[in-house]
């Protein structure tokens, strides 16, 4: 399986001699190479401590079962399993005159079909930013952007509320929000564009004076694994049996958020925003899983967002360095197989904190303990949920 990690983003400027002007001769080139991202190496939570984290151990959802790996159903609902390399980008360069990081005098937008991209300098000092443009299966973009006629302001990208409700902590929004696609920038200050050909090498192949810069590629959203492990789903003392298919056959799908996280993010600099939300999205049921020997239902998915309010998780090297303060909880709707619906609510925030730019998020259910809903909106009980290290500690589910 092909995953995804952070690369270099190559931005070279070029020109030809003679005669050494940037501006009336050649135009120097901006050269886009190859993006490798691979979850493997990306999500490097133990990296300082010689410790890899192996999220295909503990993703159950993923297993090739009997239903088990990202079959085709799975890639229809919610895509590719992992970061896809953009191949279209949006440039954006300043002009700051004499003054690096300064005020920036001009804008200079374009739209790159390739990896190579040239246009005119005036000499003196430039900012440049870059993003990628979001393709999707059905044509319907979520992700949205605010660029300020001011210059110096950052570009944002933010997605917008649903139709659907959500009760749990989302303090300033009654409605959950989308997921946003898949986003990718880089950003670079205070780039020289001289006369005396400091920091160019000249490149014999091409025959030009390149200047190269070294622009770190990251993705500015985050993929998370969610999971609902489902003990005992068939037990004739309690009743409960699977969750009825909710639209046909072979496709047992339940509405779900994932609460407390970001509902912008800076594109300069990575950084999200600071308003918590909630984040809706899709989970699939599947039947007969195999959990180390047991034989368990799971309701799984592959879930998108912006990660931790007021964060740039790319730039978190220690746990302690998260200053996430918002609690998370992944609410699930599920269908019984009377027809009746409850959402089940799980207070995960502690692993969204430790995994703070995604990662495989999994809570149990052992169904010896829920009672069948008999009315609409079933009833409140309680279950209990394990978390990363398998403590066992109890939750209060909620029900609509």
């Amino acid at each position: 399986m092909i995953l995804c990690l952070l690369a270099l983003l190559a931005l070279s400027s070029c020109y030809r001699e003679p005669p050494l002007h940037l501006y009336d001769e050649d135009n120097p080139a901006i050269e886009l190479p190859w993006v490798e991202l691979r979850l493997d190496l990306y999500w490097d939570y133990g990296l300082n401590l010689g410790i890899n984290y192996d999220w295909r151990a503990e993703w159950y959802y993923g297993n090739y079962g009997k239903e088990g790996g990202w079959d085709s159903e799975d890639m229809r609902l919610f895509g590719e399993l992992e970061y896809v390399e953009p191949t279209n980008f949006f440039i954006r360069r300043y002009y700051t005159g004499d003054v690096p990081y300064g005020k920036r005098l001009d804008k200079y937008p374009a739209y790159i079909k390739a990896k190579l991209f040239q246009a005119k300098y005036d000499w003196g000092f430039w900012d440049i930013l870059t993003w990628n443009d979001v393709k999707t299966i059905d044509g319907v973009q979520s992700l949205a952007f605010s660029e300020s006629e001011d210059f110096d302001q950052e570009v944002t990208a933010y997605t917008n509320q649903t139709m659907y409700s959500s009760r749990y902590h989302a303090p300033r929004y009654q409605n959950s929000f989308y997921e946003p696609e898949q986003l990718f920038s880089a950003c670079e200050r205070g780039i020289d564009i001289n006369r005396n050909l400091k920091d160019f090498v000249f490149d014999e192949e091409q025959n030009i004076w390149v200047r190269r810069l070294n622009m770190m590629l990251e993705p500015i959203t985050y993929i998370y694994l969610p999971q609902v492990i489902l003990h005992h789903n068939i037990n004739p003392i309690t009743n409960v049996r699977r969750i009825k298919p909710d639209v046909e056959p072979g496709m047992q799908i339940c509405d779900a958020n994932l609460s407390g996280l970001a509902r912008s993010t800076s594109l300069n600099t990575g950084v999200a925003g600071m308003d918590a939300i909630a984040v809706k999205f899709k989970m699939r049921q599947k039947y007969d899983m195999d959990m180390n020997g047991e034989t368990v239902d799971i309701v799984g998915g592959r879930l998108m967002t912006f990660g931790i309010c007021g964060q740039n998780g790319n730039h978190i090297t220690r746990a302690e360095d998260n200053m996430d303060t918002e609690h998370h909880y992944l609410d699930v709707n599920m269908r019984f197989y009377n027809g009746m619906d409850s959402t089940f609510v799980f207070d995960v925030t502690d692993q969204v904190r430790k995994r703070y730019k995604g990662g495989v998020i999994t809570v149990e259910l052992d169904m010896d303990t829920v009672r069948v809903p008999t009315r609409p909106g079933g009833s409140g009980f309680t279950a209990i949920v394990k978390d990363y290290e398998y403590e066992t500690h109890e939750i209060e589910i909620k029900n609509k």
